[in-house]
């Protein structure tokens, strides 16, 4: 069954993006990630405008962010102070993001910069994160115990302008949360992730923040940004596609309920080798698009993406 897409101004089939959307919820559920880095790439391949594919992807991460957002506030694991901070980066990283992308498209080289940047960001997350997988599979085996680190200060913790975060029980500076903040909202706006694989591991192992407080406090930022990012992106560059959107959604929350349980069977050494292995193939797909010669050597995408 095909759909008109306005926005996208291309005719899919309902039920392959119902499953496409179903497949990156099914693998959120599982390992636990927001699934935006593995969503734009994959509406790219099936010929939707790579512009339409970031901002709508934006647009997806705000519903599956809610729900989490809403489970961790419950549970008290929610810094708010924290997260404000990090949210007021977030805001000029996003209005920065929106900008530079509407400027990369009226030059007519967004779709470039898009591949190489998802090329270059895949590799190296799919690299390290298969690497350290197998690293600890290995040391599992050969019945090593993990290694525990004794201090809770680094070079971040030297900082000026510090302030306290009560909830998290630290003391620290103000700059690498407003720089992260930036980072995550630059990344949502140009390439349509959620970023929380970058800020988690950068708030447990650079910030030292509390685990159980680092998901919770995440999600929180995160939705506000994609949802400023999303309004920024249908305002500006006219590149949200409600009816996309939509029936990924439908597609995710349906994935993700057969993703957790299929998650309670695998170890965790065992999930993140089988999602590097996952982010590479991804990697190597794109990567094959900038080197190999396309079927048709011409295209009015970028002129059609230009013109709006």
């Amino acid at each position: 069954m095909q759909i008109y897409l306005p926005i996208a101004e291309i005719s899919v089939n309902f039920f392959a993006i119902l499953a496409m959307g179903g497949a990156v919820g099914f693998l959120s559920g599982m390992f636990g990630v927001g699934g935006g880095f593995l969503m734009t790439p994959l509406l790219i391949f099936t010929g939707i405008p790579p512009a339409v594919a970031v901002a709508t992807g934006a647009n997806q991460i705000v519903a599956s962010s809610v729900s989490g957002a809403l489970a961790q506030w419950r549970r008290g694991n929610v810094d708010i102070k924290l997260g404000t901070i990090l949210l007021i980066g977030g805001v000029f990283g996003a209005i920065l993001g929106v900008q530079v992308m509407k400027w990369l498209r009226s030059v007519g080289q967004f779709d470039l910069v898009i591949s190489l940047a998802y090329v270059t960001f895949l590799g190296v997350i799919g690299g390290l994160m298969l690497a350290e997988s197998l690293y600890a599979i290995q040391r599992q085996r050969q019945g090593a115990r993990p290694k525990l680190k004794t201090s809770r200060h680094n070079w971040v913790h030297g900082l000026p302008f510090k302030m306290r975060f009560p909830r998290s029980k630290l003391y620290i500076s103000t700059i690498p949360l407003l720089v992260l903040g930036w980072l995550v909202g630059m990344m949502v706006a140009l390439m349509g992730v959620g970023g929380g694989f970058v800020i988690v591991p950068a708030m447990i192992y650079l910030l030292r923040v509390p685990t159980n407080v680092v998901v919770g406090t995440s999600l929180f930022q995160i939705v506000f940004v994609t949802s400023l990012v999303t309004i920024l992106h249908s305002t500006s560059n006219h590149t949200v596609d409600v009816l996309l959107a939509l029936m990924l959604m439908i597609g995710g929350v349906v994935g993700a309920q057969f993703g957790v349980k299929a998650g309670q069977y695998l170890k965790g050494e065992q999930m993140r080798a089988l999602l590097g292995f996952m982010v590479l193939a991804v990697c190597l797909r794109m990567l094959s698009d900038l080197v190999f010669t396309p079927d048709e050597l011409y295209s009015l995408s970028p002129l059609l993406g230009a013109s709006k």
